[in-house]
């Protein structure tokens, strides 16, 4: 069946189409589904292109610190293969940014390799690649003449300020670029078939894209007018570039179809999926600080007068009414982020557990003489050294008494011999220590896991810098600013042509040829691992007691690595203004409930259009703010920290036993929901707000 986009409601006609198979590169796809959708698009002659991300500060500081990659470089490898054998079979472009999770120069190169050795195979020697490589990495020098200038700043209110000591110690700074490199490298080389990108935000190859083309099939269109249509192609790359999140049940992937308008259509990949008003304006609230206004290079996207439209179909969402707001355009300077990570130790760790009730009730009483005996085996040691226990368990209990406790023990310090030699001596004093009533002599700790007693992890890293930088007119583009004299130019791209076929244009014939193979295709089959049915939600046997009984949605993910931020999606629109128009949400009684001090709040409101509320608040560990990951982490991605939130027991005003949210959630128990879902309304948005976020895209 042809897909064949309608012109949007305003009559305006579509510019480009977009096909993300999977959130992140490398995490692997289906072939043939992404096949199946091409060959839907392609015959109708819209330019169309695969674009997709591949990396997120969400993993952690690895990746800037140590040069490691998100996934391994074989699951790249395999991704590779099959992007390339689509652009090769459909004629279409494939563009992916953030190459290897960092962005990096040499992870940029690296795709670049990888690239080269799959049209080295044989079977591929008619494959031809244009590819253009984009650098993100910033000079230090740089660095540090725009800090003594004062014009280096945090991202966001829990980022400390950036030390040059941090600058020197990073291995290495990239930036998060925005669209306008990308726009640069495409009309230099509109004949482009891969661009690898660098670090970048998250909607800028997709937002480059649609102003590519939206200029290309409209020169004299104005910059005026492109920055009137600019809010849509932004935020249909902050949705488009998580794949089908938008959908529900959730798809690994999904279509964009762009009108001129700024408009654009979403629907996703996989068969018995849905993107519906509800699931695509959802995905505002995740990961980021705030829904109504999310920041990034050179400005904010503002989605208070955002429209969400279902089309005949059921499947496809319709978007107008994004906004974007130039930094300029408020009498700002554009800023880059910059984000770097340094080496701050090494790791050794040991793991096992605890089943004696008598240690279980002591086991804290124990930890501090591990620490002190640790520290007596090490005399010598002048440097830096900490010794920290992940305990899982506390507070269960048996029928024969408390639960029992798994424990993984970490030591940092300046070598790796030494961080081993700590962690053993611990391991023996969690074996034979002594506590108040000890009576099981033999020993306190269950291990072996593995057949290994220490685990030696190597280097530790932790962020350095996540901050924003003043550029200077002009520095964010690959292209010299036109009048601009002794311009500096902070980015940087290289071309180079792959493969020993030659170039085939997609033409009519072509396009004739592919709407053959539409006709003969298969329309893809739900099933597989990725494929999860719908569900009804099943209907609440007693009245409401906690915010969970309340909430179709409750989870916590990052903001960034410095923040997390926390999102109740209600049932129904009466459970929400109940809330609302109670003082249950108050900001007392949030930060009570996640062990914080008021004034550490975030961002904190009820955002109405998604019938939601929102509390963003700063990282904590060892009840100090810090980042994401490093020592002592065990949720780098921030999504086990809402149970705090949950379990908040109702007043008797939410939860009373005449004609109640009990009653009115009985009716509600069998709307639709599934596994992924974001339920949610449109429209403008109303509600109070407490606090300032910068929301900047993972």
């Amino acid at each position: 069946m042809s897909a064949e986009p309608k012109d949007s409601a305003m009559g305006s006609p579509p510019i480009c189409q977009i096909v993300t198979p999977i959130g992140n590169m490398g995490y692997g796809f289906d072939e043939t589904t992404t096949a199946y959708q091409l060959a839907q698009l392609v015959p109708n002659g819209i330019p169309t292109a695969i674009i997709l991300d591949s990396g997120s500060t969400d993993s952690g500081p690895e990746k800037l610190a140590l040069g490691t990659t998100t996934a391994p470089i074989s699951a790249y490898l395999k991704d590779l293969i099959k992007l390339l054998r689509l652009v090769h079979q459909f004629r279409v472009p494939l563009i992916f940014s953030s190459a290897g999770g960092d962005g990096t120069n040499d992870h940029v190169n690296k795709m670049r390799e990888i690239i080269e050795t799959i049209a080295a195979e044989e079977a591929n020697s008619d494959y031809f690649i244009k590819a253009i490589s984009i650098y993100a990495k910033i000079d230090k020098d740089l660095i540090r003449e725009r800090l003594q200038a004062g014009r280096i700043v945090g991202c966001g209110t829990c980022v400390p300020p950036l030390a040059e000591s941090e600058i020197e110690s990073s291995a290495r700074v990239v930036a998060q670029m925005g669209p306008e490199p990308f726009i640069d490298a495409m009309e230099a080389n509109p004949d482009f078939t891969v661009i690898i990108g660098g670090r970048s935000y998250d909607p800028a190859p997709y937002a480059a894209y649609a102003s590519f083309q939206l200029k290309r099939q409209y020169p004299k269109i104005t910059e005026s007018e492109i920055q009137q249509r600019y809010g849509g192609f932004v935020h249909m790359g902050k949705i488009m570039e998580c794949g089908g999140a938008c959908s529900t049940p959730k798809s690994p992937g999904a279509v964009a179809v762009v009108y001129e308008d700024g408009t654009f259509d979403i629907s996703p990949t996989f068969p018995g999926s849905r993107c519906t008003p509800l699931s695509v304006a959802a995905h505002a609230l995740y990961e980021n600080s705030r829904p109504d206004v999310l920041g990034g290079p050179g400005g904010a996207l503002h989605l208070e007068n955002s429209k969400y439209e279902q089309l005949p179909d059921g499947r496809t969402t319709r978007v107008s009414g994004s906004e974007y707001r130039s930094s300029q355009s408020q009498g700002s300077p554009y800023q880059f982020k910059l984000e770097a990570a340094r080496v701050i130790g090494y790791r050794s760790m040991f793991m096992g557990s605890v089943k004696d009730h008598i240690l279980i009730r002591n086991i804290d009483n124990l930890f501090g003489r591990i620490k002190l005996y640790v520290k007596e085996q090490h005399p010598d040691v002048t440097g830096e050294w900490d010794l920290g226990f992940h305990v899982y368990g506390r507070g269960q209990s048996t029928a024969k008494g408390p639960g029992e406790l798994f424990i993984i023990t970490e030591a940092i310090a300046e070598n790796q011999k030494l961080a081993t030699s700590m962690a053993s001596k611990a391991r023996v004093a969690m074996i034979h220590g002594p506590y108040p009533g000890m009576k099981a002599t033999a020993g306190n700790f269950a291990f072996g896991i593995g057949g290994k007693m220490e685990i030696e992890l190597g280097k530790c890293a932790k962020f350095s810098i996540y901050h924003l930088m003043d550029l200077e007119p002009g520095e964010e583009r690959l292209r010299p600013t036109l009048g601009a004299v002794n311009e500096r130019k902070l980015l940087s791209y290289a071309t180079s042509i792959i493969g020993n076929g030659k170039p085939t244009p997609s033409d009519d014939t072509f396009r004739a040829e592919i709407a053959r193979l539409r006709d003969s295709l298969p329309a893809p089959v739900a099933k597989g691992a990725v494929h999860v049915a719908a569900t009804k939600s099943a209907a609440p046997s007693e009245p409401p007691e906690t915010l969970w009984d309340l909430a179709a949605v409750l989870r916590s993910k990052n903001a960034g690595p410095f923040d997390i931020s926390l999102d109740v999606i209600f049932k129904t629109k009466e459970d929400f203004h109940a809330v609302k128009n109670s003082d249950f949400l108050s900001a007392e009684n949030v930060s009570r409930e996640l062990e914080i001090d008021k004034k550490d709040i975030v961002w904190m409101g009820f955002f109405e259009p998604a019938l939601a509320f929102k509390v963003t608040i700063p990282r904590f560990r060892g009840g100090k703010k810090t980042p994401a990951g490093s020592f002592m982490e065990n949720d780098v991605h921030g999504s086990q920290q809402h149970v705090g939130l949950g379990t908040m027991t109702l007043p008797n005003s939410l939860r009373g036993p005449s004609k109640t949210l009990w009653e009115r959630s009985q009716t509600s128990a069998a709307a639709y929901v599934a596994v992924g879902a974001f339920l949610m309304t449109v429209g403008g948005v109303k509600g109070f707000l407490l606090g300032r976020a910068t929301s900047r895209s993972r």
